[in-house]
């Protein structure tokens, strides 16, 4: 570290909430892409390369997944990891982990400060400052590897800021379009900005677009695609899967823990990327197993077993709904099947509820008290054109639509929750102490 800039005033807070409520007001924009404000403040913040070699993971969806997996690996690998991951469920500091364990109030608090001080008069958006906040607790910690993941796009998110040693992109869809565009082309080149020369560029989508490809290798990555340069095969055995690498050689593995058949894609851009790294991080065969085995994320086709049961889902665009569908297809199913959605505004939900639209009985349709939600009578409209004769129900908040959900649901019926983060976030709480951010009822995810 080069040490803790500062002018020799108390820090701004001293509780969090208060750092965090007057992060979001900092800036003018709640998103504004670009590089420059956190590269100056952490040319006074940070070391000018750090020791530690960085995994950037962008992508449309499977992110999340993807960090979850790698942390889990090296975790069983017996190595300190520190991740950074947004948005959150429940509690701010699941965003930034440090050996598998959230940061404390204070770590964040004193990290804020520091940021704070380095600064000067930049002005910061709430995710820059966190990103900053998270590099600077990684930079103390020393940690043998750091997980980042982008929040929006790639080239211009402050992840960026860090030259990533693998990159990997997962999916590519439609989503962020404001920012990122219309064309899946265009949306690719945004995403291939976490790609550097020379250093291996992860694509764990078989069906990626061709631009993908093409900027990486214009750009002089090292560039390994799911489906060319490594693979995992899809048969259906129960319990297990093979990978294979460049080599042609084949690992043998257990289906990861995370649901769903397309979670093979994201361990084996995961498993790509533990080999690209097993020159400067050895891994064994065991420890990759034991990591796919352990992998946990909540809020993705997590599983709350009860009367009725209820299934939390973040899916918010149609590539998500669309994965999301294919886990319901293979779900049991007894009894009707309620659905409470809510989006944000730059969402497409007809899309989402056409997706859906086989497996929901009853939409429960709200909008969170997020600024960015789009009106109930939006969604109604969108969600009737796209599943014409369903029955739906409106409700003015996300308590109330969680609560005339469970009222309607038969003990052996089903409570899907989709939408959002904030519509997850919401019936976490719905549901109780008993379940939490990282895990379900006992049963686990």
């Amino acid at each position: 570290m080069s040490g803790d800039p500062g002018s020799g005033r108390p820090p701004r807070f001293a509780h969090l909430a208060d750092w965090l409520g007057w992060q979001q007001t900092l800036h003018p924009r709640a998103i504004d892409l670009g590089l420059e404000r956190v590269a100056a403040v952490w040319a006074r913040l940070g070391p000018v390369r750090p020791p530690w070699p960085v995994v950037t993971v962008g992508g449309t969806n499977g992110k999340g997944s993807c960090v979850a997996l790698l942390e889990a690996i090296y975790g069983a690998a017996g190595y300190r990891t520190g991740v950074y991951t947004s948005p959150h469920l429940l509690r701010y500091n699941e965003r930034i982990r440090i050996d598998g364990v959230e940061v404390d109030d204070a770590a964040l608090c004193a990290a804020f400060a520091r940021v704070d001080a380095a600064r000067g008069d930049i002005a910061l958006t709430y995710f820059e400052f966190g990103t900053l906040a998270a590099l600077d607790l990684f930079a103390r910690a020393a940690p043998d590897l750091v997980i980042l993941e982008v929040g929006l796009g790639g080239r211009l998110d402050a992840v960026n800021l860090l030259d990533a040693d693998v990159a990997i992109v997962t999916t590519i869809g439609r989503d962020h379009t404001a920012w990122l565009g219309e064309d899946p082309d265009a949306i690719a080149l945004e995403k291939a900005g976490i790609f550097r020369a020379d250093r291996p560029a992860i694509i764990g989508q078989r069906t990626a677009p061709a631009a993908l490809r093409r900027r990486a290798e214009g750009l002089g990555a090292q560039v390994m695609q799911l489906g060319r340069e490594f693979d995992g095969d899809t048969s259906e055995d129960s319990g297990s899967w093979s990978w294979r690498g460049p080599d042609g050689r084949r690992l043998a593995l257990p289906t990861p823990a995370l649901r769903g058949a397309f979670q093979r894609d994201n361990a084996a851009a995961a498993v790509m990327a533990v080999r690209c790294l097993a020159a400067r991080l050895p891994v064994s065969n065991a420890a990759i197993r034991q990591g796919l085995a352990r992998a946990r994320l909540a809020g993705r086709f997590q599983v709350v077993p009860g009367g009725p049961t209820w299934i939390l889902d973040v899916a918010h665009n149609a590539q998500a709904a669309a994965a999301l569908a294919g886990n319901l297809a293979a779900w049991p199913r007894i009894g009707r099947r309620h659905a409470v959605l809510a989006v944000l505004a730059d969402k497409e939900p007809a899309a989402i509820a056409a997706a859906l639209r086989p497996f929901v009985d009853v939409w429960h349709l709200t909008a969170t008290d997020d600024p960015r939600a789009l009106p109930v009578a939006d969604l109604a409209a969108a969600v009737a054109e796209a599943t014409p004769g369903a029955e739906v129900r409106t409700y003015s908040d996300v308590r109330t639509a969680l609560e005339g959900a469970a009222g309607v649901a038969a003990v052996d019926e089903t409570v899907l929750v989709v939408g959002s983060f904030t519509t997850v976030e919401a019936a976490l709480h719905h549901l109780g102490p008993t379940v939490d951010g990282a895990g379900t009822r006992a049963a686990g995810i």
